[in-house]
């Protein structure tokens, strides 16, 4: 079929972020099973970077291929429709949140479709993890309604993680630290994994909640009320040297390094979470560092852990619960928390993207996007 001038994709240098371009999409048949979504509008935060900057070690340039040697297109969450079907269960005009390409359509094989969606199928999908292939039915979700589209695009998964690692903290017996340190502690990972940790110290548990920050950002961190106490990052030699857990989500080498010399021994647990300073050398991350050795915390595998061990209907009323606290957080506008920028178009998303490579994102702001002219 000839191009569709009105498909695009927005598309990066797989070694080189710093090089990116919108281009058109060749529109073709559907095979029997697949569906056409159009891309209606997605989340774009500091975690799409970190999508691109850990893209060839944990394979996220694999999910879109853009059959462009060298190039990749990101990974971003949001809602589409669909606009063609060549599978009986799957409807023209059904809605579905999950995981999309930073395009304006999708072409999924809609495979083991239920009343909640389906996953897809397509084989080159198959060998990364399950939880990023389903695309669930708006209709079929109990947590969604429509005027909350942009803070399910902007939180579901951030709030996923910070919801999997609260947990992994708790059932840890918090790493018998006394201080759990959070960098880049304005990202909305790390002030809703600090949210409900804050609810488990109103429970009773005896911990310091650490915010570890920018000068720029020290403001913002500080009105969230969910850390005990918010410090710059040249002033983690104040920090008291007692028992600690690290949660890495700026991912900065520098930091790493500074929080392990720090603490030594006293240092209990270190994870890796996120990398929103996705520009600083990783060299020296591999530096054999005093105290716990850094891991990676990969939510999908603790998701899969504890849904095996809980049950898939358990964990969905406690997310469900944690979910809902969170949201009359984020809409109360007296609270600060979120202001939504939305922006469409090429232009639009460009800017957006170049502004998220350079730091430039205010962290009150949750920017959410479509490649489409609207």
């Amino acid at each position: 079929m000839p191009a569709d001038e009105a498909a695009a994709t927005f598309i990066v240098r797989r070694d080189d972020l710093r090089q990116f371009k919108t281009v058109p999409l060749e529109r073709r048949a559907l095979d029997d099973g697949e569906v056409e979504l159009s891309v209606d509008r997605f989340a774009f935060t500091s975690n799409n970077v970190t999508y691109g900057a850990l893209g060839e070690m944990l394979s996220y340039w694999n999910f879109f291929p853009t059959g462009l040697d060298g190039w990749g297109t990101i990974p971003v969450w949001g809602f589409g429709t669909a606009l063609r079907s060549k599978h009986p269960a799957i409807a023209i005009g059904e809605r579905f949140f999950g995981y999309y390409p930073m395009a304006t359509r999708l072409i999924a094989v809609a495979s083991a479709p239920t009343l909640a969606g389906f996953v897809d199928g397509a084989a080159h999908r198959q060998p990364m993890s399950a939880i990023y292939n389903r695309y669930q039915r708006t209709t079929a979700d109990p947590n969604y309604r429509v005027e909350d589209e942009p803070l399910l695009m902007l939180y579901r998964p951030l709030f996923g993680t910070a919801f999997f690692l609260d947990d992994l903290i708790a059932e840890s017996s918090f790493f018998e630290a006394k201080s759990l340190i959070f960098s880049s502690a304005s990202s909305k990972t790390a002030y809703s994994t600090a949210f409900l940790l804050s609810d488990r110290k109103r429970g009773g548990a005896e911990i310091e909640i650490v915010g570890l920050t920018s000068s720029a950002n020290l403001g913002f961190v500080n009105q969230l009320g969910v850390y005990d106490r918010v410090v710059t990052y040249d002033g983690i030699a104040e920090l008291k040297p007692q028992p600690a857990a690290f949660f890495d989500v700026a991912g900065s080498a520098a930091v790493r390094a500074a929080v392990h010399h720090h603490f030594a021994n006293a240092l209990t647990h270190s994870s890796i979470i996120g990398r929103t300073h996705w520009n600083e050398t990783a060299s020296g991350s591999l530096e054999k560092l005093p105290g716990a050795e850094p891991t990676m915390f990969f939510a999908p595998s603790w998701i899969q852990k504890r849904t095996k061990e809980l049950g898939p209907e358990a964990v969905q009323a406690r997310y469900g619960q944690a979910w809902r606290s969170l949201l009359g957080m984020l809409a109360d506008p007296a609270k600060g928390w979120l202001e939504i920028v939305e922006g469409s178009g090429p232009p639009a998303v460009e800017k957006t993207y170049r502004e998220a490579l350079e730091g430039r994102f205010k962290p009150a702001q949750g920017h959410v996007l479509s490649l489409r002219d609207r």
